[in-house]
């Protein structure tokens, strides 16, 4: 039969009843062409009813009453059963067949009517005509609608998972070989090409998020892979091509380096470039997502060479044919294509995703015996030119495009053909499960087959070369963020893959042998001798080789990971290369430093590559001295270098053992390295870098400190070094650390004193404190240290410095020290007669205080100081009324005497300081008065106040009070309400 219908019952829930609908599908040649179903579900994959249908349709055949078409029943009825058989049916469903029927009749008894000049009538249960079009049935509406759904939820909610399960439907009908793939895929770009936000994004010039852009990357290969299609028909292409191009043309186009023009242009037109200036940007074709699929559409499958490829695998020359060169076979006989390796990977991509696995096979084998053999050739090239590149120390590049990062995915691609050919599981699906935590693959070695002797080589062998050949491969760095990125998420993708193999035996002899050419490959490979300044650095990929060849050749493993630490794109010039070859070359502007955007990442993956070895070297000192050679010859960045030492330091003092003391120097020493790097530049992990210093310095031992100390000026500044370094190698804490015994801490503690001394000579501001803490237990250090404070006191430091060493002075029982420091800070200061909050009045009543306890010399010789520097009244009638409260003299000092009376103010010192209050209060009411507003003439009385109480302290205080009121009444009896109210108050 041709058309299945049938009731489907959906069982009752806990909330839902019993429910029934009716189903029916057509069917063509073991194709399903069409489905309805009373559920009304929309999406684009068949109801569960129609699904349940066609199942039982399947299992139990004898269970559904076959019939022939209606057309052959009707056919066997005379006139009046056909009369009835219509009037019954129309009964059944009058309302809704009968207007249908009506009309009907009216046409079919009009002579005219357009129904009755076609012979015959449809019969929908009689099938398709052997010309008809014949495919699976896809509701492209549903298509349409999810697709532009997932696109608005712009990669949230799991859309992008949503959009890329809707790629794998793709592929899983490509290799079905189900024609509505390319279907399907023409309505999703028809909906990605219309997502509104790709005219934003080029207006702002913003380039396309990163979710966003991984899709458009899938939808590309895609596009490859559907027009590389081994079997499609040409009109079938001549319209991809024609809908392709029409995409590319658009300008919202997303552009294939992932760039909207106003980034750098792509690498890959950079070939044709003279002395050394790229040539203007518009000249280069623009490259959309959609080139790579439309130049994909002029390749073909014709030649005869491929086709004996594909479709044996005993295709080999016959063997008189093997001497001298050809390029369709190796020596060994097996076939080559010499093809453009990411092109030639396409056909793989397109023959594995179109269901030709053994195909694709075939194909791949001749593939690496081609790459193997350009290895080959390529090394005996740089046999001969070794010398001169080696004096020269640069190369010019050979591979512009890279096969890592490359939009077709070329070493991922063939990685995954032959590891497939490998997997050991019930069934061989592709899928990728939605449990995101499935269990990695298991692979098993399967035999290559091959028509020549036995190769004794596996697919899975082949798949490690292939892997490791494409990692290796030297290249430019890509221009532009996204393709740079690409290369990083792409090498990842394929280490994350090569993780998954078991290394046994035949897989550790492929890596070593691979290890060793990529060694000696010279500028054709990343890890060769010399390479491009600007070649994509390989630490990622090294830090992998080095953990895997480890256990069975740590020689090679070091030698590899040692080469691989370098990043010449951070030395400070670039050597200009050689500019006779342009069309090797990427010219590069000497000293110029090319845009690389993800050099952080670079230069942490650097720093990875490093820690990996200083832990796997944890107590071989030859080693760890050669990666800390490596370490300091091409890091350039103090953090990382920073970060490099406390994981040394971490992993050579862990908690549960002893400290392991090779690594720890070598902890030590990148942390005097980054102390000498950040000395002079600022960094804001300054203070945390030195303190972590001090703190692996302990670790080391008494002689690490005692070094640290005694070399102080390369590592530190002076305030670090007194108050960070020299106090905590002090502290009591370091002391127990240590268990030192009285010479051990003698030595510290000498050394320390000579390090404070130096420091407050060197920087007396910041450091001449700290200096005398130091020296505190040594008379002859602390003299001189008191010194040095002295004979910067005029010079280089301020008030607020040597008030506060005054007054240590005072706490440590030095107060005629003290008194003579305050006395040179009192010649720094200078508060105007508005300063009456001034942070160092405080200051300033403690340096009179201790002059008065000292005695009335002192404080006769710091009064005239006082009066010179402050002229706030309010201060000085404070330190008058101080004075005048208890004699002078109070401190004790020994061998003085003290009369023990009161000091009078008509007498010197206290005669000059009250003249001074005095003269202040005048000048400060006279300086209020000149811009007074009425809100502040209370404030003003209540001064006066406390100007009259000085005043009265003189003899004629009075007189003096009485005749400064007068002449203020006179000079300012333009404010008649201020005067009125100083009558009121003082008469």
């Amino acid at each position: 039969g041709f058309h299945l219908s049938g009731t489907v019952t959906e069982p009752a829930t806990a909330t839902e009843p019993e429910m029934t609908y009716k189903v029916a599908i057509s069917f063509d040649r073991c194709k399903i062409t069409s489905v309805t179903c009373g559920c009304g579900n929309k999406d684009i994959f068949y109801c569960a009813h129609v699904v349940a249908l066609s199942l039982y349709r399947i299992r139990k055949p004898d269970q559904v009453k076959l019939r022939l078409p209606i057309s052959e029943t009707l056919f066997q009825m005379n006139r009046d059963q056909l009369q009835k058989f219509v009037q019954y049916l129309i009964t059944a469903h009058h309302t809704e067949v009968l207007p249908t029927a009506q009309k009907l009749a009216d046409e079919i008894l009009s002579s005219n009517s357009e129904i009755n000049q076609v012979h015959g009538a449809p019969d929908p249960t009689a099938g398709a005509s052997i010309d008809d079009e014949n495919c699976w049935h896809l509701d492209e509406e549903q298509v349409r609608e999810q697709v532009k759904l997932f696109l608005s939820q712009g990669g949230y909610y799991g859309s992008g998972k949503q959009l890329n399960s809707m790629f794998a439907k793709v592929r899983e009908m490509l290799r079905m070989r189900d024609s509505n793939g390319a279907r399907m895929l023409t309505l999703i770009t028809e909906q990605f090409m219309a997502d509104p936000r790709l005219s934003l994004w080029r207006q702002q010039g913003t380039g396309i998020t990163e979710k966003c852009r991984q899709l458009w990357d899938e939808l590309g290969a895609l596009w490859v892979c559907v027009v590389l299609n081994p079997h499609c028909k040409l009109e079938e292409k001549s319209c991809w091509l024609r809908q392709l191009r029409k995409w590319g043309e658009m300008d919202v186009c997303p552009l294939e380096d992932g760039n909207y023009g106003n980034e750098l242009p792509n690498i890959t037109n950079a070939l044709t470039q003279s002395s050394g200036h790229s040539q203007d940007s518009l000249a280069r074709p623009r490259r959309t997502v959609f080139t790579r699929a439309i130049e994909g559409c002029d390749l073909h499958w014709q030649d005869s060479h491929l086709q004996r490829i594909i479709s044996s695998d005993f295709y080999v020359s016959p063997s008189y044919q093997r001497e001298g060169e050809s390029l369709l076979f190796n020596s060994q006989g097996q076939p080559l294509w010499l093809e453009h390796v990411p092109t030639a990977c396409a056909r793989v991509d397109a023959l594995r995703s179109h269901g030709y696995p053994r195909e694709a096979l075939r194909l791949t084998v001749a593939i690496i015996n081609t790459l193997r053999l350009q290895q080959q050739r390529q090394l005996e090239i740089y046999k001969h030119q070794k010398k001169e590149l080696l004096q020269r120390g640069a190369t010019t590049i050979t591979n512009l495009e890279g096969w890592v990062g490359h939009p077709l995915n070329p070493i991922g691609c063939l990685f995954l053909t032959l590891t497939e050919a490998c997997r050991l599981e019930e069934e061989n699906c592709l899928e990728i499960s939605d449990a995101g935590d499935s269990k990695p693959p298991v692979y098993q070695h399967v035999p290559v087959a091959t028509g020549s002797q036995d190769s004794g080589e596996s697919y899975l062998s082949l798949a490690l070369e292939v892997a490791l050949m494409g990692m290796g491969q030297q290249r430019v760095m890509p221009e532009g963020l996204y393709a740079q990125d690409k290369v990083c998420r792409n090498e990842e993708q394929i280490i994350a893959r090569l993780q998954d193999l078991e290394l046994d035996p035949v897989l550790v002899q492929t890596l070593r042998k691979q290890c060793i050419l990529l060694l000696e490959g010279g500028p054709f490979s990343g890890l060769g001798e010399v390479i491009h300044r600007e070649s994509v650095p390989m630490h990622t990929f090294a830090k992998y080789l080095f953990s895997a060849l480890l256990p069975h050749d740590a020689d090679l493993a070091y030698k590899l990971a040692l080469r691989a630490m370098r990043l010449p794109v951070l030395e400070t010039t670039a050597p200009s290369g050689d500019v006779t070859h342009p069309h090797h070359l990427v010219s590069v502007v000497p000293s110029r430093y090319p845009r690389w955007f993800t050099l952080g990442h670079l230069e942490s993956q650097q720093c990875e590559l490093a820690s990996t070895m200083l832990t796997a070297a944890k107590g071989d000192m030859l080693r760890l001295r050669t990666v800390l050679e490596a370490i300091q010859k091409n890091i350039h960045s103090s953090s990382l270098i920073f970060k490099l030492a406390q994981d040394a330091f971490k992993i050579a003092t862990p908690a549960d053992s002893n400290s392991d003391t090779t690594l720890l120097n070598v902890a030590l020493e990148l942390g005097l390295q980054v102390m000498r790097m950040t000395l002079s530049t600022l960094n804001w992990r300054r203070r945390e870098m030195v303190r972590w210093l001090v703190t692996c310095a302990t670790e080391v031992g008494v002689r690490a400190l005692v070094s640290i100390l005694q070399s102080w000026y390369s590592l530190f500044t002076p305030t670090e070094a007194t108050s960070i370094v020299a106090a905590t190698v002090m502290s009591h804490n370091t002391i127990l650390r240590l268990s030192l015994d009285y010479p051990q801490r003698e030595e510290l503690a000498s050394c320390a004193r000579t390090l404070a001394l130096q420091c407050a000579m060197k920087d007396p501001q910041n450091c001449a404190l700290s200096a005398l803490t130091l020296c505190e237990k040594d008379h002859i250090a602390f003299e001189t240290a008191y010194q040095i404070v002295i004979d910067a006191a005029s010079t280089g430091m301020t008030y607020t410095q040597l008030f506060t060493i005054a007054r240590y002075m005072e706490h440590r029982g030095y107060p005629l020290r003290a008194f003579k420091l305050a006395s040179l800070a009192m010649t720094h200061l200078n508060l105007a007669y508005n300063q009456d909050t001034h942070p160092a009045i405080n200051d300033v009543l403690w340096a009179c205080a201790l002059s008065h306890s000292l005695g009335k010399n002192e404080l006769a010789a710091i009064i005239p100081l006082v009066v010179k520097s402050v002229h706030c009244a309010t201060v000085l009638s404070d330190i008058l009324r101080r004075c005048t409260m208890t004699a002078p003299g109070l401190a004790g000092i020994p061998g003085r005497r003290n009369s023990g009376k009161l000091m009078s103010t008509d007498k010197a010192p206290l005669r000059q300081l009250l003249d001074a209050t005095i003269s202040a209060y005048i000048n400060t009411t006279h300086s209020r008065l000149t811009h007074i507003s009425p809100r502040h003439y209370g404030e003003f009385i209540e001064f006066l106040s406390k100007a009259r109480e000085t005043f009265l302290l003189a003899q004629d205080g009075h007189i003096q009070f009485a005749q400064f009121i007068d002449n203020l009444k006179q000079i300012y009896k333009g404010k008649k309400k201020l005067m009125l109210l100083v009558r009121e108050r003082f008469g």
